[in-house]
Order: structure tokens, then C-alpha cells, then sequence
């Protein structure tokens, strides 16, 4: 479970460090900077083959980091290479069907000229045909090539080029749309640090609850100073000084959290400097694994649409069961803004749609807003039948997106994956156990 707050930084280190500072950045600046320049040294050494004791120990001297932040950087770097080996076999996958159908219409384009020109149509219309002919041909060409590439990636075991930063951004940068600044800012706005349960939660992010308020301090590493080595080489340093100052947590999550640190269990921080400059704050909880389905009392299976969702109250049997008494979905306080924007329709052999028209064309952050109204919604619903949520498991994937531009809009505006997301996430904070079956026959209704 991950809590996401916001950090007020009050009480600075009283100097800064002349080998490590750059300009007018403060201390908590220069650690996220060197933190994320070290993260994408660790990607980069991870390449080569480097062990892990070799990246702390050369880390901590081209850094000034401590061997905990520079291990969390070696973390996340793993994290990135490991996700990128997954989405190549991913892309290979999709590529290999794109190529596989578009051979397929090249064949039939080409029997279509072939054709054409045996009956001696016309001019215009053999000329059509070739042109499309000529199409299929460099479509075919093009995924030929990017399989190849992909493929030569995999056996040579590496993985494509990574941008840090954000690809999207660097983009915007080399079309003008972004400023060099913003993508710089991007790559060096980040700091983390995982837990450990033998030091009473995390080190270098501590959060504290004093006096009704929570606090948090952040351990600026670089202004250590090296007092001299153990009897194994390694570097002993001064106490490191930490930037504090007060966290601010929702309402709903305080209690979870000041809970947590009483019991001094671990939890990953992590804090993302913004564009504004505030410096947002998320808390990780391990809660253990969610709890199992259980079918006996039935579930609530769930099927998505691009305006909505449609409910289905199923019974122990398998069957639909009628909605229980007193069973009604009540409205969102916080939708409101023309009459018609959260529709019900209530069947009463247990079949339920709601439909909200704003969802199939909102703008991304206003979509994402009723994307989570509609998961609270259905959570709630759960919570009320006391049954598990069952989602179909449908594959929008990019192999899927070709030539046919209708099809592509549809499914590149169809937010599946968003709304399975928000419905899985809400259900895990709520309690509420859910499962993804396969989507064949779940938009047919049996008798």
C-alpha cells in the first residue's frame, strides 16, 4: 500500500559541501541530484556485468552518497533493466503478430493486382492497387527490420536504449514543445530509500509522529565527512546532518501510518521534487498478500465499457441473483455538475449498468477523476453484497493496433486498463478480494 503525502522542508544543514554543491541548490537538491546520477551509473554498470559489492564501493566514491543510498540506486536501476528485458519480449511478441498480418494483406493486395491486371481494369484502379501494394510492401519492410533489431537485442542480452528522464519529454525537448531545463529538472528530482526492519523502519527517510503532527528527515548523505577506515578497508564516516521539517499525510491514511511507526515496522520512501518545487512524498507498506477469492456466497462480476460499467450480481450457483433489499447505488457527492452525468440503471433479475457519458471523450486528468469515482462505486457495491469482484481480463494490447483506424482509435481511447487498475487498487485498500478471468462468454448473458 502506498501513502502519498507532501514534504514542507524547515531546517537546513547550516553549510554546504564546495566538491559536491552546484550553484544555488540546496543540500536536499544536491542529494536527489547525485542520487539520480547514480541510479543511472548503476543501470549502465549493470550492462557490463558489475556485482553489487563493486557498484557500492566505486558508487560511494564517485558520489559522496552513502553505501545505503547508493544500494537503493543499484535497486532501482535493477528494477528499470529487469522491467525493459520483460517489455522486449513483450514488443518482440507483438511485433511478430504485427508482421504475421501484415504479410497476410500483403498477399491479398498482391492477388488483387495480379487480378486487376489479367481482366485489364482500368488504369486508375490498377494504379490504386499498386500504390497499396507498395504500402504493404514498406510495412512489411519496417517490421522486418524492428523485429530484427529487437531480436539482436535479446541475444545479445541487452536491452534498447533507456532515456531517464522520460522519452515522451526528450521528445517535446527535440520538437521544441519542452525546454532543455524541464528535461534536466526530470533527471535529477528523485530520492529514495527502502526500509529495514533492524533500524527501526528507514534510515535515511525517517518519519516521525510527534504531538499530534508527523515529521519527516532526510539524510543528506555528502556532507559526511570520512573519519577514517574499519579493519576491512571500508570508509567510516561522520554522522550524516538531515534536512527535516513537517510531512502532511491524508486524513484517511494517519492513523495506518502512526500505527506502523509505533510498531517500528519498515516502509520505502520515496520523494519526487516537482516542477513548482514542492517535494511530493510516497510511503510504501508491505500489508502482506491480499486475501484469496472465496465463491461460496457468489461475486460481483464486472464488465467494462467505454461510458461504464455493467454489474452483475452472481449467486453461489453461478447464476444471477436478484439484488438484495434495500440495495441501491447511492450518488457521488462529488459529481454533480449537469443532471445525466452518473446514470444508473437497475434491472431486478440482478443486472446493474452505470454509465458515465463524460468518460468515453474527458480530457486524461478529468477521465482519471471519474475513473476512480466509478472504482469507489463498484468497491462499495462489493463491500455492501460482501462478495468478491470478478474482472474480464481483455487484451488491449499495441499488437492489436494496425491499418484498420477505427478499431485503433477505439482501442487507444478505451481506458481498460485504467479502470481494471483503479478497481484492483481500490479493492485492495478496501479489503475486498477480486480476480481477472478471461473475457470469452462474459458479455453473454445464459440462460
Amino acid at each position: 500500500m502506498t501513502v502519498c503525502g507532501e514534504f514542507f522542508p524547515e531546517v537546513y544543514p547550516a553549510f554546504r559541501s564546495q566538491k559536491w554543491g552546484r550553484g544555488e541548490e540546496d543540500p536536499l537538491e544536491t542529494e536527489m541530484r547525485l542520487f539520480c546520477a547514480c541510479q543511472r551509473w548503476a543501470f549502465n554498470r549493470l550492462l557490463e556485468g558489475a556485482s553489487r559489492d563493486e557498484i557500492k564501493k566505486l558508487g560511494q566514491d564517485l558520489f559522496g552518497i552513502n553505501s545505503r543510498y547508493v544500494d537503493d540506486a543499484r535497486l532501482k536501476a535493477q528494477a528499470v533493466l529487469g522491467s525493459q528485458k520483460e517489455l522486449l519480449e513483450l514488443e518482440i511478441e507483438e511485433t511478430k503478430n504485427k508482421l504475421s498480418r501484415a504479410r497476410k494483406k500483403l498477399g491479398i493486395a498482391m492477388k488483387k493486382l495480379a487480378k486487376a491486371e489479367e481482366k485489364g481494369d482500368a488504369p486508375d484502379i490498377v494504379g490504386k492497387l499498386r500504390l497499396v501494394v507498395k504500402g504493404r510492401n514498406n510495412r512489411v519492410a519496417s517490421l522486418e527490420k524492428k523485429l530484427a533489431e529487437l531480436e539482436s537485442y535479446r541475444e545479445n542480452g541487452t536491452v534498447p536504449k533507456v532515456v531517464f528522464g522520460g522519452r515522451k519529454l526528450w521528445k517535446k525537448v527535440c520538437k521544441g514543445r519542452a525546454t532543455l531545463e524541464e528535461w534536466r529538472a526530470s533527471r535529477k528530482n528523485r530520492l529514495y530509500s527502502r526500509g529495514d526492519e533492524t533500524k527501526g523502519g528507514n534510515p535515511n527517510m525517517k518519519v516521525t509522529y510527534r504531538e499530534g503532527e508527523f515529521y519527516l528527515a532526510v539524510t543528506i548523505s555528502h556532507l559526511s565527512e570520512k573519519l577514517g577506515e574499519d579493519a576491512l578497508g571500508r570508509p567510516k564516516m561522520s554522522r550524516a546532518p538531515r534536512v527535516e521539517g513537517r510531512l502532511w499525510l491524508p486524513e484517511k491514511h494517519r492513523d495506518l501510518v502512526r500505527i506502523w511507526l509505533a510498531m517500528e515496522l519498515p516502509y520505502t520512501a520515496e520523494l519526487v521534487r516537482t516542477v513548482d518545487g514542492r517535494y511530493l512524498v510516497h510511503l510504501t507498506f508491505d500489508l502482506g498478500e491480499e486475501r484469496g477469492p472465496d465463491f461460496t456466497k457468489g461475486c460481483l462480476s464486472l464488465d467494462t465499457n467505454s461510458d461504464g460499467v455493467s454489474l452483475c450480481n452472481v449467486g453461489p450457483s453461478g447464476q444471477p441473483e436478484p439484488w438484495p433489499g434495500g440495495f441501491s447505488v447511492p450518488y457521488p457527492s462529488n459529481l454533480g455538475k449537469y443532471e445525466g452525468e452518473f446514470q444508473v440503471i437497475t434491472y431486478p433479475n440482478g443486472f446493474l449498468y452505470i454509465r458515465v457519458p463524460d468518460l468515453a471523450y474527458a480530457s486524461g486528468d478529468r477521465r482519471d477523476y471519474l475513473i476512480g469515482v466509478l472504482a469507489k462505486v463498484v468497491v462499495d457495491i462489493a463491500l455492501f453484497l460482501v462478495k468478491p469482484v470478478v474482472i474480464e481480463d481483455l487484451d488491449f494490447g499495441k499488437d492489436r493496433l494496425d491499418t484498420n483506424r477505427k478499431f485503433n482509435r477505439m482501442a487507444s481511447n478505451f481506458p481498460f486498463a485504467k479502470m481494471v487498475e483503479a478497481v484492483c487498487r481500490r479493492s485492495v485498500k478496501e479489503g475486498v478480494p477480486f480476480k481477472l478471468v478471461p473475457a470469452r462468454h462474459t458479455s453473454t448473458i445464459g440462460f
